[in-house]
């Protein structure tokens, strides 16, 4: 009878124990509810003790939650329909509000997220979402934070990960980077013949003040011609040089032999 009595005693002590103690991990904190009230003292990790059949216990995560948010359909404020989604980085610092202020604090920052990314297409420009993804996602976060405060939840970060744009706008796009990356050369080739051009221009002016300077940019260039070992060479010659050899030669009036006259045909007159 003493047997069955410690045995009792020892399975009821072990019902007791099952339904009184808790293990909390590192990274969670423990909420008790104590006939539906919550208690002040907010449990931390290891192992609790809680009031069996009166106590309530609910873990509380307090890692960093990745939530991706799902792709958002929407028209920018220069009518130009895109499709965007985002990733939300957050987590809990007030368990208490987390648990009793809503009712899913996950679904509830989803939510807000979507509502908060369709705002956001709609205020922006497409350059905007292409190009400057900082400040929008900085928007982003101040939209989502104000009311994920009130439930103890701090947003860490907010990202836009992809914008995807109709094929007739990729096109379009693509016509207007080529035609701009056209300019951009035709741009840069006129600059360089005008900034070469000026350079004739001042080449000129100073081997018209030099004559001599032709000569030597002449044998300047025959010596790059004859690096290039050809078997045939090509020299300009000047003119003017022709016409002083032509004039060096030429011979004085007094010295030219006298005209000789044609003899005169002694044929019979008629």
């Amino acid at each position: 009878m003493v047997l069955y009595i410690l045995v009792l005693v020892l399975l009821v002590g072990a019902i007791f124990a099952s339904s009184s103690l808790r293990v909390i991990k590192q990274f969670e904190r423990g909420l008790v509810f104590r006939w539906g009230r919550v208690q002040p003292a907010i449990r931390g990790p290891g192992l609790t003790v809680i009031a069996p059949f009166a106590d309530k216990l609910q873990k509380v995560n307090m890692q960093v939650v990745t939530m991706p948010v799902p792709a958002q359909d929407g028209i920018t404020r220069d009518n130009v329909t895109v499709r965007v989604d985002a990733v939300v980085y957050f987590k809990v610092i007030d368990p208490t509000l987390a648990i009793v202020n809503v009712e899913d604090y996950r679904f509830a920052i989803g939510q807000v997220a979507q509502s908060s990314l369709r705002s956001i297409i709609g205020k922006s420009d497409l350059d905007d979402l292409l190009s400057n993804r900082e400040r929008l996602n900085q928007g982003l976060e101040l939209m989502i934070d104000t009311p994920a405060l009130d439930w103890g939840i701090s947003i860490d970060r907010v990202e836009i990960k992809d914008v995807a744009l109709p094929e007739a706008m990729k096109r379009s796009m693509s016509r207007q980077a080529e035609a701009e990356r056209d300019r951009r050369a035709r741009i840069i080739s006129a600059d360089g013949e005008f900034q070469a051009s000026q350079k004739l221009s001042d080449a000129a002016r100073v081997m018209a003040d030099t004559p001599a300077a032709l000569q030597l940019r002449l044998l300047e260039t025959v010596v790059a011609v004859a690096a290039e070992k050809n078997s045939t060479l090509v020299l300009p010659f000047p003119v003017e040089l022709l016409r002083f050899l032509e004039h060096a030669r030429g011979t004085p009036e007094s010295v030219k032999p006298p005209a000789v006259d044609s003899p005169k045909d002694n044929g019979d007159e008629k």
